[in-house]
């Protein structure tokens, strides 16, 4: 087990050089940073299992490991954008058009007849992005009551429109 105090002496001495060996990797002071945290982030979760012996080629692994799946999702996010962007540029055919019409017809119409907390936590969590908890504390409800409403709206809104 790690202590708080070992942990700190291992973060003190190590976290630079951590930084240094991910910032040589990437080019990135931002990443390099936000890795090098996530690396003494996990290490502190799992302190309870660790051993002070061991701990340095963890520290250079994790990283190693944490920086790869930073650039692969990052590398997703950029396909991603670049598929939409050629999307953007391709006019719709009119038949494409008038199907994507529909769909939002359709779509506002399966809102409309959705129950009113069911749809304001279905548009909470779709539209503006909050968190199953975030919802629940928002409006004073369970986070099982959040995921119930959300279930049900997908599954009315998967009848309605496939």
């Amino acid at each position: 087990m790690l202590s708080k105090n070992e942990f700190k002496d291992v973060y003190d001495v190590h976290f630079d050089a951590i930084r240094s060996f991910v910032f040589y990797r990437c080019g990135d002071r931002d990443v390099a940073s936000d890795v090098a945290q996530d690396v003494f982030m996990r290490v502190w979760e799992k302190r309870f299992f660790l051993e002070g012996d061991h701990l340095i080629p963890l520290l250079y692994k994790l990283a190693s490991d944490f920086h790869v799946n930073n650039y692969r999702k990052e590398l997703c996010r950029m396909n991603f954008e670049q598929s939409m962007i050629a999307t953007e540029d391709t006019e719709l055919s009119p038949e494409d058009e008038m199907s994507f019409k529909e769909l939002i017809a359709a779509y506002s119409k399966t809102l409309e007849q959705m129950a009113e907390k069911q749809r304001t936590v279905f548009l909470m969590n779709r539209d503006e992005g909050m968190k199953y908890a975030e919802i629940a504390d928002c409006l004073q409800i369970s986070v099982k009551m959040v995921e119930k409403y959300i279930s049900a709206a997908l599954r009315l809104l998967r009848k309605k429109l496939l």
